[in-house]
């Protein structure tokens, strides 16, 4: 029983919290193998091998009992990265028999990072939920409001949505065509055109997805550096 504590949403939550769970995130082992990243109640577990995810559960299991917590197996999952991704992996169990499932894509903070020969981000939640915050807006405001109230109501309320964590996510060249395509074609809908898109997204100041990504990390890695 609980005889004391802070309230939901306190301030101080956040920072008690955080030292509660921090002896978890030190359980990596010394040669640097196997990693434990936490953000908030948030846990990735990085091995190199099914079997060295298997011990790093164990320990943080352990760790998890020892501060009257558990592992939320509904909420968890394994994802492949490397050469032999597509190859069929050995279950995980926990301590009480679950096992996580093996699956093709994930969510962490956002990111929906997929199965694949090197690290990849899925783009396609992102763009899915742009058409959705676009369609909004034109359903809304129709053709209501003047094209420069649309415009910037895109560049504010609909680019972040699209371009959410993505300047870290090492995108290829095929993936930032379809970035800027996706706002070309909201584009093509608002003015009725189809051949004079860019010259309309420069009239308006409205930088295209690669534009604005790679602006984005070059402050990422200055911030970095810095």
């Amino acid at each position: 029983m609980i005889s004391s504590g802070v309230r939901q949403g306190s301030v101080l939550s956040p920072f008690l919290f955080a030292v509660y769970i921090d002896d978890i995130g030190k359980l990596q082992n010394s040669r640097r193998v196997t990693f434990v990243v936490l953000y908030a109640d948030d846990i990735l577990l990085l091995a190199p091998s099914v079997v060295t995810l298997q011990k790093l559960l164990c320990v943080c299991e352990q760790e998890f009992d020892s501060i009257d917590m558990s592992v939320n197996v509904k909420k968890s999952c394994c994802l492949r990265i490397g050469a032999r991704h597509n190859k069929h992996c050995s279950e995980v169990n926990t301590m009480d028999g679950q096992k996580p499932a093996w699956v093709d894509e994930v969510r962490y903070l956002g990111v929906f990072i997929q199965r694949a020969m090197r690290f990849k981000c899925s783009i396609e939640q992102s763009k899915w939920s742009f058409y959705r915050a676009a369609k909004g807006i034109f359903a809304k405001i129709g053709r209501l409001a003047s094209e420069e109230v649309v415009v910037q109501l895109l560049k504010h309320k609909c680019l972040p949505v699209l371009l959410y964590a993505l300047e870290v996510c090492n995108l290829d060249k095929r993936s930032m065509q379809s970035l800027d395509f996706t706002l070309k074609k909201i584009f093509m809908k608002l003015f009725r055109i189809s051949n004079i898109v860019q010259y309309c997204q420069t009239l308006f100041n409205c930088d295209l997805p690669s534009v604005i990504l790679t602006k984005r990390y070059e402050k990422f890695i200055c911030t970095l550096a810095g």
